[in-house]
């Protein structure tokens, strides 16, 4: 499998954004990628009042370009994340989408972990808007190869990618809009580290540049990293791009039997705590 990550520096255009996003998916598959994932609010990125106005449902404009793009090029496209509008709901879903190479909607996957942090003397609250999902999802690419979904923040609770390589995920998704802040220190250590730990590839796309700017700067610097914690492409912390690896799941196997850490778990002695002291 040859996988791709594309960078974007989306805005409130969704025109703009769905315009920037198809060029890229293109090239990523002129050069071989038959898996290409989107960043987190890869359609729309701004303030809780523009996820608010550009909540769309699954069958809205977002999925069916997407499912659109994915039939056309033959290939997995995950659509990073986009703002869902459910009947019934107060509150918007952020949420991740895996079209399969027909077209057809193969999984959905919304936000466990909302970003409820204060970075620096900014404060996110996407709860305020937002609704965390319940669901852990295991995903297929079309050659059968299973991908464990997950959106940015997700990425510092190591037990859901834990669950999602019990679950038999190979390859573990993080869309990201990941702040500059944050990153620079964690980014890279906390990828690898997913990916170490669970002995799988890890495909990370991020936003780059910023929107609203008074939220300041997303990282850039998407990776995929492969299950022995070496980064295998990186973008840059700048510009639009797209990096493409091949994941090469002889290795993975390699590197499970070299190393059965996953085998060796001593699961009857796990218990969570009744009271967690955080």
């Amino acid at each position: 499998m040859r996988a791709a990550a594309v960078q974007l520096n989306s805005n409130e255009d969704r025109g703009r954004n769905l315009e920037r996003a198809e060029r890229l998916v293109r090239i990523a598959r002129e050069r071989g990628a038959d898996l290409v994932v989107l960043p987190e609010r890869f359609d729309l990125r701004g303030s809780d009042a523009t996820y608010a106005r550009g909540a769309s449902p699954l069958d809205g404009e977002v999925a069916a370009w997407a499912a659109g793009l994915a039939r056309e090029l033959s290939i997995d496209l995950v659509a990073g994340s986009t703002t869902e509008r459910r009947d019934g709901r107060e509150k918007a879903s952020n949420t991740s989408l895996h079209f399969g190479p027909s077209g057809d909607l193969q999984a959905v996957y919304r936000k466990i972990h909302l970003f409820d942090v204060t970075v620096g003397d900014v404060s996110f609250r996407e709860s305020d808007s937002g609704e965390a999902g319940e669901e852990i999802v295991v995903s297929h690419a079309a050659d059968g190869t299973p991908l464990g979904l997950s959106i940015c923040f997700d990425l510092r609770f190591p037990e859901l990618y834990r669950l999602l390589a019990l679950e038999g995920a190979l390859v573990l998704l993080v869309p990201s809009n990941f702040t500059r802040v944050t990153a620079q220190a964690h980014w890279e250590v906390l990828l690898r580290a997913r990916a170490i730990e669970n002995q799988a590839f890890v495909v990370a796309p991020d936003q780059v540049g910023a929107c609203p700017p008074e939220q300041g700067a997303a990282y850039g610097n998407s990776m995929i990293v492969d299950p022995w914690g070496e980064v295998l492409a990186r973008a840059s912390a700048d510009d639009e791009e797209v990096v493409v690896a091949d994941l090469d799941l002889d290795r993975l196997r390699e590197v499970r039997e070299r190393l059965p850490s996953l085998a060796n778990r001593a699961a009857d002695a796990y218990r969570w705590p009744v009271e967690a002291h955080a």
